[in-house]
């Protein structure tokens, strides 16, 4: 595989712009963006991108035999997605605020990490391949902490997308989200991480606090087995299926 020809900074910068750019991959952008810089991309050659060079790399011609109204909102929203993007690779914006970050308290014990993918907030609101974030949860009975938050913006550029999503989790033992294809759903698998599919989406928050009552009662094997709880120590806790 060859050596990547542009720093993390520079990825993160053209995924984040991709992302303002409706039906346009980071891979287009790239392309886009060597056509007048080169091979060789670094943060000086970004901020040599207009919004011409877009506009004349991505935009459309014109309708002649549309409604010109529609063509006008169209064209305005182009434009400021195009702006909005070329600040972003000349590194004079960023992305959306993120939710605040949590302590957890290191006296709590048999706690899950968990991840969501989401684009939004506190949201599960994202499928795995496109969301553009995961969310990450320390989980258990009686705390539940926001620890972090990890861009995916980074994965566009990778040559292995899914693969990078998953090394992103690889310290989750469960994973939610509101889709993930079949592949995708084989490396999570294989990275040990349990999968849970909610294709309606919802607040992460009220999704954990029905996790947290498991974790109050009677977890299954599984999920015991990633608190550190033993069989005999289960067994004690929660009865045996004769008790």
């Amino acid at each position: 595989m060859s050596e990547r020809p542009f720093s993390d900074e520079v990825a993160l910068r053209i995924g984040l712009a991709a992302r303002c750019l409706p039906d346009i991959s980071a891979a287009d952008l790239i392309e886009a963006i060597q056509m007048k810089v080169g091979d060789q991309i670094d943060e000086k050659a970004l901020s040599q991108i207009t919004v011409g060079h877009l506009k004349a790399a991505f935009g459309q011609a014109e309708d002649v035999d549309g409604d010109e109204e529609s063509e006008r909102d169209t064209r305005a929203e182009d434009m400021a997605a195009f702006k909005e993007a070329v600040r972003i690779l000349w590194g004079e914006a960023g992305p959306e605020p993120l939710p605040a970050l949590e302590s957890t308290d290191p006296s709590v014990t048999q706690s899950v990490r968990v991840a969501f993918a989401s684009n939004s907030g506190e949201a599960l609101d994202g499928h795995f391949g496109s969301c553009s974030r995961f969310l990450v949860y320390q989980v258990a009975a009686l705390q539940l902490k926001l620890v972090d938050i990890r861009d995916t913006a980074l994965a566009d550029a990778s040559d292995d997308k899914n693969g990078f999503r998953v090394n992103l989790i690889k310290d989750c033992k469960i994973l939610y989200v509101v889709h993930i294809g079949g592949p995708a759903s084989a490396k999570v698998i294989k990275a040990d991480i349990h999968l849970i599919s909610v294709p309606e989406g919802g607040q992460a928050r009220s999704i954990l606090a029905q996790l947290q009552k498991v974790l109050a009662g009677s977890p299954p094997p599984w999920l015991a087995k990633v608190l550190g709880v033993s069989n005999a120590s289960r067994q004690l806790s929660y009865g045996s299926p004769g008790d």
